[in-house]
């Protein structure tokens, strides 16, 4: 793994710099050293000016809306507006951009494409998830929403759940099943399913922090075009899986810096609390250092197969094992650096359900504690951790299928209930 710069990677590196340079206010520290109205209107102005120059989507043509560049650029480009704090579009773009943008580019016709992708940069169709129900989370072939094809178009029923941002979006990617009859990986397809019409209903869902990020989604006689498929029907589960390939990859090369921040901020709280020579402290403050720096690498492992034009594979189940279970156990160093103050928490909380908090933001408590909260759902989310021992032990170590439990027995029968 060559981790130098090409000399073309290294002046696009100065070029985003400059940009930086140009966007960023005076004695910028990062977004999350804004309060929270100047923070959204920050965010939502350098969507703007990213749009303007394709990098909102920098892999996509320049005919959709992106600006064509690279592996090696988009590395590069992620990297500086990550260390910069520079926010690089809205909660919703991970959704519309990120993952199902980038999928489009691999599974949908050029139609679909070019009806959809450019209204996507301009913020005209905002996304959001439609995977997990209430019976089908980390099993997600055992999916129940229903679309029936009626003529030229498809009928839903059922729920989502956990249906992220689905509050602001006006579009979601929902995956059906449309072959009842199917094994559970072949009956599902991709459908674009918009939000605004009767038959959809949005409630949002109070979070251990209080947050309503997430929503359960109901369809009722909802309904969409029959064209309006990514992928081939009834083929649906390779679809989704290229496209979590995507969101995880795309994590690998933003989170270890975010998490090398945040590791600073917790450096900081030790010292700041006078616990820096505890012995104990160290010994993890030493263990936090060890992992961010296995991510860092991971991260890199993931930039190379993107500049040798490789898709993500198998081993971003082992990234989101990797950081999920390191930020749990680092956040718990946190509560106990902090001590009685996790109790009665102080500050500004982290305005995220999702990993870090912002670069700048206060070593608060009370963002701390917010961090705490929601890094107990990342073991959870986007794959639980079984999930991605699975994968691993499965797809990359080569070991048998993990049984399946058995079913429980009926009520009266040995083993059953009396």
């Amino acid at each position: 793994m060559d981790l130098r710069d090409t000399s073309v990677a290294q002046a696009f590196r100065g070029k985003v710099r400059d940009f930086v340079a140009a966007v960023a206010p005076p004695d910028w520290h990062g977004i999350g050293a804004l309060p929270a109205d100047e923070a959204a209107a920050f965010t939502a102005r350098m969507r703007s000016e990213l749009a303007a120059t394709g990098w909102l989507a920098p892999a996509w043509p320049e005919k959709y809306g992106g600006a064509g560049l690279g592996p090696a650029e988009i590395v590069v480009l992620t990297e500086e507006l990550t260390r910069a704090g520079i926010p690089s579009g809205t909660g919703n773009d991970v959704f519309g951009i990120t993952m199902l943008g980038n999928t489009m580019l691999r599974w949908a016709d050029e139609e679909l494409c070019a009806r959809f992708l450019p209204r996507i940069v301009s913020g005209e169709y905002v996304f959001s998830q439609g995977f997990s129900e209430p019976g089908a989370g980390s099993d997600l072939a055992g999916i129940a929403v229903r679309a029936v094809r009626d003529g030229d178009r498809w009928v839903l029923h059922g729920q989502k759940l956990w249906s992220s941002d689905a509050h602001r979006a006006n579009w979601m990617f929902v995956l059906a099943r449309t072959d009842p009859d199917a094994a559970p990986h072949r009956g599902l397809t991709m459908l674009l399913v918009p939000l605004d019409q009767p038959g959809v209903e949005i409630r949002p869902i109070r979070n251990i922090t209080g947050d309503t990020d997430f929503n359960e989604t109901f369809f009722d006689g909802a309904v969409t075009a029959a064209d309006l498929v990514v992928g081939p029907v009834n083929g649906g589960w390779a679809v989704a899986m290229s496209l979590l390939g995507f969101e995880r990859g795309e994590l690998a090369l933003r989170s270890p810096h975010m998490f090398r921040t945040e590791l600073d901020r917790l450096i900081a709280l030790a010292r700041d609390r006078g616990l820096d020579t505890d012995p104990d402290i160290r010994r993890r403050l030493a263990w936090c250092h060890v992992q961010v720096e296995q991510l860092r690498c991971h991260g890199l492992r993931t930039a190379t197969r993107l500049v040798d034009g490789e898709e993500p594979g198998a081993e971003a189940a082992s990234f989101k094992l990797l950081w999920s279970e390191y930020h749990r156990q680092a956040t718990e160093l946190a509560m106990d650096i902090l001590g009685v103050e996790a109790l009665a928490p102080e500050g500004r909380p982290s305005p995220h359900w999702y990993q870090t908090d912002d670069p700048g933001a206060p070593n608060s408590s009370a963002s701390w504690v917010s961090v705490y909260l929601n890094a107990r759902a990342g073991t959870i989310y986007a794959g639980t951790s079984q999930i991605q021992r699975g994968i691993v032990g499965e797809l990359l170590l080569g070991l048998p299928k993990e049984p399946k439990a058995a079913a429980a027995a009926p009520a009266g029968t040995r083993g059953g209930s009396r």
